[in-house]
């Protein structure tokens, strides 16, 4: 496995992030242990969930997984850098109780408190906004991260869907303030088809020293070989995917993608990630795997080298935004 630093911290994570989504609502938690066991196993050191992860009447259930398998071997927590979210409605039936969801400083104290016992925890490397909460100054927000790293629950923050104005605001007021280091990561919808991140986010992350972590990096499987699969009768399509394919024109982009990969011999979905390693600015994509088979084709894309041909034909196939802010202005 290889490493880097997340964005400007000295805190060193692999350059692929275990997602955790599907454990409990995908993955019995027998096969998530099993998977978290590879995982660290192959040297992967950065795991990433939210304390809605479960979602439904199950939300928090996949912390509590988390939070189990961490309980097997003090040796499981020593080694993993652990990210987590806070903004959803936590209730059940979704009706949230005024304050249980957001970035208030009350909902932040409360939901940092529970997430910890879900994960059997006494602290969170990555506190992760899940959303921008436009009803909440950032002054309040820091206040309240304050007091979380002063009290040793949480030792970064971390950012998730932010626009780039609001990256640069959080980290200016955290700036203002003092004594803050404000936002180290932003987690992003970023792949070869969603390249609009590279307009304001990318580069805002890059200037306020965030290390962007693209999620949804085969955007929802459609970049994992989805027509291959669909020809041999495997897995169809679902979602975002299908509605893609549905598409002429975007049909026909996906298989010129495809007949790329399979003339030079590559699985889509290994590229996909691998395209992601080359980009500027990203410390390492969120891979979901539901099975053991998933994360290893993962592992295989960090020690795959995409040659100029073929990364010069994927931009070629999925041209991104250009430069900002030329690429809008002028």
């Amino acid at each position: 496995m290889k490493y880097t630093q997340l964005g400007r911290t000295g805190l060193k994570v692999s350059r692929l992030v275990l997602g955790t989504m599907n454990f409990g609502p995908q993955t019995n938690e027998p096969d998530s242990h099993a998977i978290m066991d590879a995982a660290l196993d192959a040297g992967i050191n950065y795991f990433d969930t939210a304390n809605v992860y479960g979602w439904g009447e199950d939300k928090g259930r996949t912390e509590e997984i988390i939070g189990n398998w961490f309980a097997k071997s003090p040796d499981h927590r020593d080694k993993t850098v652990l990210a987590t979210k806070v903004y959803g409605n936590m209730a059940a039936d979704g009706d949230a109780w005024p304050n249980h969801d957001k970035l208030s400083a009350v909902n932040i104290r409360r939901a940092v408190d529970a997430s910890l016992k879900r994960l059997q925890t006494d602290y969170i490397d990555i506190y992760q906004f899940h959303h921008v909460d436009r009803a909440t100054p950032f002054e309040e927000i820091w206040q309240a991260i304050d007091t979380l790293i002063q009290q040793g629950k949480i030792l970064y923050v971390g950012s998730s869907n932010f626009p780039g104005y609001k990256i640069a605001q959080a980290n200016e007021i955290a700036a203002r303030r003092g004594g803050t280091i404000g936002l180290v990561s932003e987690q992003c919808l970023y792949n070869l088809a969603e390249r609009r991140a590279e307009m304001e986010v990318i580069p805002a992350a890059q200037e306020y020293g965030l290390g962007v972590i693209p999620w949804s990096p085969l955007q929802g499987g459609l970049l994992g070989g989805v027509i291959k699969k669909e020809i041999s009768g495997g897995r169809r399509a679902s979602g975002r995917a299908a509605d893609t394919l549905a598409n002429p024109t975007s049909r026909a982009q996906i298989q010129a993608y495809e007949d790329l990969l399979d003339k030079h011999g590559i699985e889509p979905g290994e590229a996909a990630l691998a395209w992601l390693l080359t980009r500027p600015g990203v410390t390492g994509p969120i891979v979901g795997p539901r099975t053991a088979e998933q994360l290893d084709s993962a592992l295989r894309a960090v020690e795959l080298e995409l040659s100029e041909e073929v990364l010069t034909s994927l931009d070629e196939i999925f041209p991104g935004p250009g430069p900002s802010p030329e690429a809008f202005a002028w």
